[in-house]
């Protein structure tokens, strides 16, 4: 079935309405975008097929959208587009009658020509290099940062988790003090079964998480040791992720407590430090991953002088919405988030090709969501309860935009019945197995399970389980919050290759594109498995649409007891 048809026209035009203007953000309307999509020569259909995702991904990662940063033209531009999507496509707009969730932010940048971090260890000064030996930054919304002669103290993971009966700031006061740790949790490197979840990483192991606990034991700064293995990604990740402009939420709208400065170090800068602190590395992390670990002072002072450019702005969400025709108050969300690097031609970091163009991540997930809403659009009979499109801003940045739309939804979380997050879709071609993040989770994978099977394939759970991508997604602020959360894609067993073909793919992604400027679309890409995810994942919330089922976290599960609460809101 044709439809109208739309292109990266699109955004172009918009764009220019917005240099026009001025304005950070596109306009709420505009026949300029209906006309430009008129124009262009791609007709979208409304089944799901692999030309008009190729289509929608090949825009939103083109170099005309300068890596889709927030508060910048890139911004500007990937608005306007998926507002003339979603509009094209009949559907309404999802948040207090607009396209557009306004996120409040703070930029912030730091000068890394006038930043400087010293170690002073024994009485001997040490200067670390931004980027080469060390990155970090502040969440204090403050211009400048000092911290003179803070002694340094060890605090192994820096997990304080008494259901475990860990702690491992357990009798020391780290008021005032810079604490340095481990990536991921106490388990992974001794590959201990018995030690919190083995190799699969906990919320203990994000590095979010570490900094908020820091924060609330009062320390000054936290500081932690990069390794490929325990981090799941390459130093490389670390310095593009923390270079040029970093986004926050403004600290009212953040319950989370802050550090005036936090960052990471190498794992060579940290092993040569320990050695002249007569320590060893490798010692160490046996000594952390054991019961009754305690923290180590460490005779080393760091000193930091942080400058950066402070600036309020504001990101938006898109909120797209198609009402439900018998219960429109009740809700399930498909969700990509639809942000990236941006540009560093200004940073240190920027090289000959300096756009983070962003396609698989998560260019793949903006356009699978659109596709499903295509889908559900054209459906007949049409869904008896609504569905909303979410495309939120700020997951690069710690999944804030999720999180600030959690904190003020369009339908209560209450009356939302589940949520179908998409993100970085393998574009590697069909396979035997669908990868479901956190397996073991919620109902929804009961009702996955039979999408899976009519397509011949079995779930899974994800590859690297110590990577902790559960946690690393926008469908978790929604799990903390009680509503069942879906993360879940195509997986390694390829049809043409098996285990091996598969994994090497991932790898290679990894490896050579993973948050790099060479994550751009490719024509050469076999996107026939994502096909199969997004008829997969459509079927979840179409069951889910033309029912009155409300799922269930499984028995056992940590976000029960919040899911719990919101059925309490629901039944009054």
């Amino acid at each position: 079935m044709s439809r109208t048809p739309l292109s990266a026209a699109t955004s172009l035009v918009a764009a220019a309405l917005v240099l026009s203007a001025c304005s950070p953000t596109p306009p709420e309307t505009s026949t300029d975008i209906a006309t430009a999509a008129d124009s262009s020569p791609h007709a979208f259909s409304a089944d799901i097929n692999v030309a008009d995702f190729a289509e929608r991904v090949k825009t939103l990662a083109s170099d005309e959208f300068e890596g889709r940063a927030p508060g910048s033209i890139g911004e500007s531009r990937t608005l306007a587009y998926l507002k003339g999507q979603f509009e094209a496509m009949g559907l309404q707009p999802g948040h207090d009658g607009s396209w557009f969730q306004t996120v409040p932010m703070v930029e912030t940048t730091a000068d890394e020509a006038q930043t400087t971090l010293t170690l002073d260890v024994k009485g001997e000064s040490r200067a670390l290099a931004f980027g080469d030996d060390m990155v970090i930054g502040t969440r204090s919304g403050q211009p400048e940062v000092k911290i003179d002669a803070s002694d340094l103290v060890f605090v192994g993971y820096g997990v304080n988790a008494p259901e475990r009966d860990w702690n491992d700031y357990e009798g020391i006061d780290v008021t005032g003090k810079t604490v340095v740790m481990f990536v991921n949790d106490p388990g992974f490197h001794a590959n201990d079964e018995s030690l919190f979840d083995g190799k699969r990483m906990t919320y203990y192991g994000r590095w979010t998480y570490k900094y908020e606990e820091a924060a609330r034991q009062g320390a000054a700064a936290a500081i932690i040791i990069h390794d490929d293995a325990g981090a799941s990604y390459g130093w490389g990740v670390v310095k593009n992720s923390w270079s040029g402009a970093q986004f926050d939420l403004k600290a009212e709208d953040d319950p989370e407590p802050r550090l005036a400065a936090q960052g990471w170090i190498t794992g060579d800068v940290a092993r040569s430090l320990l050695a002249d602190l007569d320590h060893d590395l490798d010692a160490l992390y046996t000594a952390a991953n054991k019961p009754g670990f305690r923290p180590i002072p460490l005779d080393a002072r760091m000193s930091l002088e942080l400058k950066s450019t402070i600036a309020e702005k504001e990101s938006k969400n898109v909120v797209a919405m198609l009402p439900g025709s018998s219960r429109p108050d009740e809700a399930v969300v498909y969700m990509a988030h639809w942000d990236h690097l941006g540009n560093h031609a200004d940073s240190a970091t920027g090289g000959e090709d300096h756009i983070y163009n962003g396609a698989v991540d998560n260019a793949t997930g903006v356009a699978g969501i659109m596709e499903i809403a295509e889908a559900f659009a054209a459906q007949e009979p049409a869904p008896e309860r609504s569905l909303l499109f979410i495309a939120v801003t700020l997951e690069e940045s710690g999944l804030l935009g999720s999180k600030y739309y959690v904190a003020h939804p369009s339908i209560p979380l209450a009356n939302t019945v589940g949520v179908i997050n998409l993100d970085a879709m393998p574009v590697i071609g069909p396979s035997r197995d669908m990868s479901v993040v956190g397996l073991g989770n919620s109902e929804l994978e009961d009702i996955l399970k039979t999408h899976a099977d009519a397509q011949g394939r079995v779930l899974v759970p994800e590859g690297a389980v110590e990577a902790g991508y559960y946690f690393r997604s926008d469908h978790f602020n929604f799990a903390k919050a009680g509503v069942p959360a879906l993360y879940a894609k195509g997986g390694d067993d390829l049809v043409d290759g098996g285990v091996e073909a598969g994994q090497a793919a991932q790898r290679d992604y990894r490896d050579n594109r993973y948050h790099k400027p060479a994550d751009e679309f490719s024509a050469d890409w076999n996107m026939d498995g994502v096909m199969q995810d997004l008829e997969a994942l459509y079927g979840v919330g179409r069951d889910l649409a033309g029912s009155d089922r409300w799922p269930r976290w499984y028995e056992g599960n940590a976000f029960r007891a919040a899911q719990d609460k919101l059925i309490e809101v629901r039944s009054r």
